[in-house]
């Protein structure tokens, strides 16, 4: 059954606005968050509908349901282990950072699947997505720690897993990975896309 996606949306932001909120768990609190959320998400939902698809199938939605549980859940793991490796960094005596930009070659190809991955890497400390290559489907990576790319790579590689079912891709997750690029030639690439190399970063710095 497909219904239209606007409202469908009004209720995700109810839904979200109570995680806002923090509130207690008792029934008619979250409720009583979960209206207000609701009073507030369905109106922007349809004034800006015209971003959303027209409709979108809840067969289907409930049906990748637990995809999306992994994502959440993967990608909040990682956001707790990336804030504790960045404190121990930054913390510690020895300062062990040593920045550098990575290319990430992507499985996803609609661009909302694209969004979706990129966000979830510059929301999570250590990493900011610097730019998206369109010709080869990667996604430039600023990584707080450039010694061990295939670690910075392996959680980007778990979201895409949950996410090629999410958005329905042309991929699965069972196709190979495709190899990261690393060093002098993940350089010259993002010098071609006007995306500064962290080399070059740090020369203009000490200058």
């Amino acid at each position: 059954m497909s219904v239209r996606s606007w409202p469908v949306a009004g209720v995700a932001f109810g839904v979200l606005w109570v995680f806002v909120r923090g509130s207690t768990l008792e029934p008619t609190t979250l409720l009583g968050q979960f209206l207000g959320g609701l009073a507030v998400g369905l109106p922007i939902a349809f004034l800006f509908r015209r971003l959303y698809v027209d409709r979108i199938d809840l067969g289907r939605l409930l049906g990748v349901s637990p995809a999306v549980a992994g994502y959440l859940a993967a990608f909040g793991w990682e956001l707790v282990r990336a804030n504790v490796d960045v404190a121990y960094r930054v913390l510690s005596p020895g300062m062990p950072i040593e920045p550098d930009v990575i290319l990430v070659p992507l499985r996803v190809e609609s661009a909302a699947a694209v969004t979706v991955i990129a966000n979830s890497i510059t929301i999570t400390p250590g990493t900011v997505t610097l730019d998206h290559d369109g010709d080869a489907n990667a996604l430039y990576v600023h990584v707080i720690d450039g010694r061990a790319p295939a670690d910075v790579a392996a959680p980007i590689r778990s979201w895409e897993d949950y996410a090629l079912e999410i958005f329905d891709e042309r991929r699965s997750p069972t196709d190979p990975e495709p190899d990261i690029v690393t060093g002098r030639e993940a350089e010259d690439r993002a010098r071609e896309r006007g995306v500064e190399p962290e080399s070059e970063r740090r020369s203009s710095d000490d200058e």
